[in-house]
């Protein structure tokens, strides 16, 4: 047999409960420091991710380059150059590699590198480097790619290419950033 209810007992409003539908001053308080702690440590650390990104993201693109242009010496049989350019198109005469750079073959362009962006630079022992065809005789250099501004970060990537032309990537942290 079916039960029947009346159309007010639907309606009715549970009795228990009412007038608690919110935080109290202390609840939201509580819940604001947990929140103002949490992102006290968390944004330190997230500086530090984007930091150490950035620059592994520089000197990967760099390295990158190099092998490049070790390449194009042994499949062109010529000298290939990789050098600081602030115009895309031709080796820069002043400046560091932080403007970008380029692979030149002969006066053929075969890869181009935005500029860094500021506060970030690459220093290094040559302004340009000559890959040599036969793998051997290449231009030895170590180049540092670093947080110059606000301040010197700690951390470094140093890319530094042997006599044979190879390319690697090694991280440090000395804190300073070299001109």
């Amino acid at each position: 047999m079916m039960s029947t209810c009346s159309r007010s007992e639907f309606h009715k409003q549970p009795t228990h409960g009412i007038g608690q539908g919110g935080f109290t001053l202390t609840e939201l308080m509580v819940t604001v420091s947990v929140i103002a702690i949490l992102v006290a440590v968390a944004v330190p650390s997230f500086s530090d991710f984007v930091l150490r990104n950035r620059i592994k993201e520089y000197a990967t693109d760099l390295a990158s380059g190099l092998r490049i242009a070790r390449s194009e010496a042994l499949k062109r049989n010529a000298v290939v150059k990789v050098c600081a350019s602030n115009n895309g198109t031709s080796c820069a005469s002043s400046g560091g590699w932080e403007q970008g750079w380029i692979v030149l073959a002969g006066s053929t362009v075969v890869l181009r590198e935005q500029a860094i962006a500021s506060g970030y630079r690459i220093s290094g022992t040559a302004n340009s480097l000559d890959f040599k065809p036969i793998a051997v005789g290449a231009t030895v250099a170590t180049l540092t790619v670093c947080r110059a501004e606000p301040s010197a970060g700690s951390q470094e990537r140093v890319v530094r290419v042997n006599a044979t032309g190879r390319a690697s990537v090694t991280t440090t942290s000395t804190g300073s950033c070299p001109d």
